[in-house]
């Protein structure tokens, strides 16, 4: 199984190859600028996703923001999947969703929830495709997203041209 970054698993996938990795580096790149530009606006509508992942190293710190014992956070707030991921269980709101729509353990949330939505893999890897895809349309791929989410029309603001830039930049490093 091959491991982007050290956090991104491409299933299906022995290895990465030096083309594909410059190919993913691209579409990291444009994720993590449009992560830096447009910063969360904590309007609380990602916190009602059914699946939001919290890495082994992150449960101490998780709990702890939340004033749940460790023992009570492993058995009543996540389960551990049969791949190893360790899953919240009280989502869709999340657990730690306060009624004004903010987060409870905000300084201390997963990763995930740092990520949402620019650097998931979901996106992340329409990104990529789109990129290596010069007739691929970016915003077909993800029409998935909630057009209601301040994020998601930022996003489908801009996304076509910076595709169309990392295609330039992409052609340019083939040559």
């Amino acid at each position: 199984m091959a491991v982007y970054r050290e956090r991104y698993i491409l299933q299906g996938l022995g290895e990465i190859s030096p083309e594909m990795e410059k190919d993913l580096d691209l579409a990291y790149d444009l994720c993590e600028a449009l992560n830096e530009e447009f910063p969360c606006e904590e309007c609380g509508k990602c916190c009602h996703q059914e699946l939001i992942t919290v890495l082994p190293e992150e449960v101490d710190r998780v709990s702890s923001a939340a004033n749940i014992p460790l023992g009570e956070f492993m058995s009543s707030y996540v389960a551990v999947t049969g791949d190893g991921r360790i899953m919240l269980l009280k989502t869709n709101p999340c657990a730690f969703l306060n009624k004004d729509h903010r987060c409870s353990i905000w300084k201390s949330r997963p990763q995930i929830c740092k990520d949402f939505p620019y650097m998931v893999s979901t996106f992340m890897s329409r990104v990529y495709l789109a990129i290596v895809n010069k007739d691929a349309d970016i915003l077909e791929m993800i029409d998935y997203m909630d057009e209601s989410w301040p994020c998601t029309m930022k996003i489908k603001g801009c996304i076509s041209e910076r595709v169309d830039e990392a295609r330039k930049i992409r052609e340019s490093q083939i040559r």
